[in-house]
């Protein structure tokens, strides 16, 4: 099998990682960074511990450090394959906090461009993603145990997702971050103590999901591949 080049990453990535509606790439903030900052708008940043940006020179000086920085995470550039000529930039998608010795990951980073949300883009991106993490050796994945996902409590089309591609909800993470002033937080009403360290920081739960490896083998596999092939 042909590996993907020239990514820090603890797991061996396929060079070819699609299907017939999308392709993910390792995100390159020379070559995807405009096309992202222009199909992005404000409202998809609500949720996002950064943005929005005012230029695309502002969005890859914050957004390219995060890029692969060490080998427990990868973020890829979602192509959407049907769109007319060329595939064009469609989101982001990341493999997260990969602990190969505990045979576990996080999906993250799913970001998906205004104009391909509610189509068939995150739902392929992210299945393409399950099959390789959960799938057998034997089947061309890694055999993970364990894909966890995780959100902002508030993100509701995030945990709506999780849950119509298998996840099951396991918890919540509470006051798990700190977000900018202004960012969607579900604790903002609750007030601090006098003396908090950050104060104009607003505190935010986490809702956690998982899909592990007895529940792909017990039929959300075949429920995943069902979802990939809706059109919306």
């Amino acid at each position: 099998m042909a590996l993907m080049h020239d990514v820090n990453f603890c797991l061996p990535i396929p060079q070819e990682l699609e299907n017939e509606r999308v392709k993910l790439v390792a995100f390159a903030p020379a070559e995807h960074a405009d096309a992202f900052f222009t199909g992005a708008n404000e409202s998809l940043y609500t949720h996002l511990p950064w943005g929005p940006f005012s230029t695309a020179a502002e969005f890859r000086a914050s957004f390219g450090p995060h890029v692969n920085p060490d080998p427990s995470r990868l973020i890829f550039a979602v192509l959407d394959k049907t769109t007319a000529d060329a595939p064009q930039l469609a989101g982001t998608i990341g493999f997260m906090n990969t602990l190969p010795a505990h045979l576990s990951t996080e999906i993250g980073c799913v970001i998906t461009l205004p104009r391909f949300q509610r189509t068939h883009v995150t739902a392929n991106g992210v299945g393409l993603l399950l099959h390789l993490a959960l799938d057998a050796p034997a089947e061309g994945g890694f055999g993970l145990r364990r894909v966890v996902w995780q959100t902002n409590a508030l993100n509701t089309a995030s945990m709506r997702a999780a849950e119509r591609l298998g996840f099951r909800h396991e918890g919540v993470l509470r006051w798990d971050h700190i977000l900018r002033p202004g960012k969607a937080a579900n604790r903002v009403d609750v007030p601090l103590r006098a003396g908090d360290p950050k104060p104009d920081g607003p505190g935010t739960d986490t809702m956690v999901y998982s899909l592990c490896w007895d529940d792909w083998e017990g039929g959300a596999r075949e429920a995943v591949d069902t979802v990939m092939q809706r059109t919306t």
